[in-house]
């Protein structure tokens, strides 16, 4: 299974078919552990099924070595925490009181969020060992932790942060270094084929200053939210419009793992504060700790998706809109933002080369490249991006798509840094284009004068809205086939391709795709609407005619009448009926009129009177003529005494209503 699907595109990730890939690849491991495989032993059995399935599955064949080593990194990662898991799950089990057999769910919900342990592995595990898992508890704990982690987000209030006093203590008192964050950089794509996984290396930290109420303590007990600087780190800070890392601090002591979670990083003047707090409040941290650092590897590796998808999108507007300047950003996990310079709208054709210009270098997969350099050296190579304003360090850090950064420093002058990406960036980005994956530019709107925003999506959320787009681009092809195959339609067919057309639009406007390809479907859909609304007011005074004429007809064959009732072919259309009336007057101007109409399709009957002053005065009154059919009709009207209608819902009492109204007006009139 697996080894079809990894083919196939498919991988490992913690949302949808991802996660289902996941989850049976880490069960997997589990089992080869346990009958004492050895590392590797799992992705040794591709071959196997190459060559048993792959004359039934010619796609097993492409690129058998890439699902090896897709394999063998989700097992690298998963046996750094699975005998961890497995310890947990043990001590835990020595806590049970004799006779119990439920696994805690807590314990549960941390084998998950700490340790990866997708749920059915842990029941499994537990199923072992005669236990079941106590899944209500653990929803519990799964909701309290996320509540939690809420909780001590909205508590950054600055009781952690660092002002220019604090950076003094530090400083001058504390003698606390620097902290050195190259380790954030030590990452590396398994393989250059573009649907590489990455394998991110773990760091160790020493805690070097605890930030806690707005003071450097040596210590601290329990979940209060603090600040901690570490000699180094592989964390991420919040920069250059890139997010910040989350993941967890952990540690061994005493037979039990110390736990701090991040929740978000900063940088202030140099010194990087890792926020977040301990996961139970018997726990301890304090000066001189040692701690394993272990970022949340998904959420990194999305937002270096979408940072290297920013510059790439950089360059794309660039070579559409010529002279652009960059006036902010944001690299989040789930996509990407892009505010520049620009004096009027991009059309969308603009918006559609662009994003065919950033898919191009995608899968072009050409290489990232980053090195620093002196700022003066770095300011002379022609082609570079820098935010304007914006202060660097020196030596500043350049990444460039494509071209060495060696070799446009070495020869500043030429047009190389022209025709790619090149930009100063302290961030974390991919080793190569194709690893982005899919890209999709979703909205363009102004946020300011002069100043345009752009949001693009890539990697896994690109790959959901393209295939949104793809099921919407066939609801719309299957809606066209059935609109230009029935041209003939009843007024309850029309008006469900009406719906149909409006319930489409609706779903184009709330789904985040391509916005060209969104325009492009809205304006067809507008036409196919366009038509059928042209059609049915040419069909609505068509009828009117036919209405008119026979108004005309009744009029004329009882041109002595004093009163005229009819019913009338109109539908629902009280337009037709108004004006059926009017011709009424043209005949003879002294006659009163009260038509009906029935829409059989909509179960409404429809009816209108029209009652000159003089035979008003006389005693009949349109308003009363028509309350005296209401309740026969099950319906509702009103009007003043020379015009009035009313609309019903009980088709069937036509004849009782036009019985009665011929009585009433004899009535009135006698």
């Amino acid at each position: 299974t697996l080894t079809i699907a990894l083919s196939d595109g498919g991988r490992p990730d913690n949302v949808g078919r991802g996660y289902v890939l996941r989850r049976i690849l880490r069960r997997a491991v589990r089992f080869i552990e346990k009958l004492g495989g050895k590392p590797g032993d799992f992705g040794s059995l591709v071959p196997v099924v190459v060559e048993s399935l792959g004359d039934f599955f010619p796609e097993l064949n492409k690129n058998p070595n890439l699902v090896i080593e897709i394999i063998n990194e989700e097992e690298s990662q998963f046996l750094k925490t699975l005998s961890r898991g497995k310890r947990l799950i043990e001590k835990a089990i020595e806590k049970l009181q004799d006779g119990s057999k439920i696994l805690p769910g807590e314990i549960a919900w941390k084998l998950y969020d700490t340790y990866g342990f997708p749920i059915d592995l842990t029941r499994l595990m537990a199923e072992e060992h005669g236990l079941a898992v106590d899944m209500e508890k653990f929803e519990q704990s799964k909701a309290a932790s996320q509540a939690l982690s809420q909780a001590k987000l909205s508590q950054l209030d600055g009781s952690v942060e660092l002002d220019v006093h604090s950076l003094n203590e530090l400083k001058d008192e504390l003698k606390i270094p620097l902290t050195n964050d190259q380790p954030k950089y030590n990452y590396n794509p398994i393989s250059d084929d573009k649907d590489s996984v990455y394998h991110f290396e773990n760091c160790s930290g020493k805690v070097l200053a605890i930030r806690k109420s707005n003071s450097f303590v040596k210590e601290s007990i329990g979940s209060d939210l603090i600040g901690l600087i570490m000699d180094q780190t592989n964390f991420y800070a919040e920069a250059g419009g890139q997010e910040y890392d989350t993941g967890y601090f952990l540690r061994e002591f005493d037979g039990n793992e110390i736990e701090f979670k991040v929740v978000q990083v900063k940088c202030y003047a140099g010194y990087i504060v890792h926020i977040g707090f301990l996961t139970n409040e018997s726990m301890q941290i304090k000066i001189d700790d040692v701690f394993r650092m272990e970022i949340d590897t998904e959420r990194r590796k999305l937002i270096m998706n979408n940072h290297t998808g920013t510059h790439v999108l950089n360059f794309a507007l660039r070579t559409v809109l010529n002279e652009i300047d960059q006036k902010g950003s944001l690299v989040a996990p789930d996509r990407l933002r892009f505010d520049f310079t620009n004096k009027a709208a991009m059309t969308m054709a603009e918006l559609k080369q662009v994003e065919s210009i950033a898919r191009d270098m995608i899968i072009r997969n050409q290489p990232v490249y980053a090195k620093e350099s002196s700022l003066s050296q770095a300011k002379l190579v022609k082609g570079l991006r820098a935010v304007f304003d914006e202060t660097y360090p020196d030596p500043v850090r350049i990444v460039s798509i494509g071209v060495p950064v060696e070799q446009l420093l070495q020869d500043p002058s030429s047009t190389a840094g022209m025709t790619t990406s090149v930009e100063f960036c302290g961030g974390t980005h991919l080793k190569r284009t194709g690893h982005i994956g899919d890209f999709v530019l979703t909205s363009e709107e102004s946020i300011s004068k002069g100043i345009r925003r752009i949001v693009c999506l890539t990697g896994p959320e690109a790959t959901r809205s393209m295939n949104r787009l793809l099921q919407l681009d066939n609801e719309f092809s299957e809606l066209r086939v059935i609109f230009e195959a029935n041209q003939n339609r009843t007024n309850l067919e029309h008006k469900a391709m009406i719906k149909r057309i409006l319930d489409l639009q609706q779903k184009i406007s709330s789904s985040e795709i391509s916005c060209w390809k969104k325009d492009e479907i809205r304006s067809s859909l507008n036409g196919l609407k366009k038509q059928l609304d042209n059609y049915e007011k040419t069909l609505k005074a068509s009828q009117a005619v036919e209405v008119i004429n026979e108004a005309k007809k009744f009029a004329t064959e009882n041109r002595d009448a004093r009163f005229l009732i009819a019913a009338l072919n109109a539908g629902s259309n009280a337009k037709a009926l108004d004006s059926a009336l009017k011709a009424v007057k043209t005949i003879n101007a002294q006659m009163a009129a009260l038509f009906f109409s029935v829409d059989e399709e909509n179960n409404k009957i429809l009816c209108l009177s029209s009652v000159p002053k003089e035979i008003v005065d006389k005693g009949l009154l349109a308003n009363e003529w028509i309350n005296n059919i209401v309740e026969t009709i099950n319906g509702k009207g009103g009007g003043r005494p020379e015009s009035a209608q009313a609309t019903g819902t009980k088709i069937d009492s036509l004849q009782k209503a036009i019985e009665m109204s011929k009585e009433f007006a004899k009535l009135k009139l006698s």
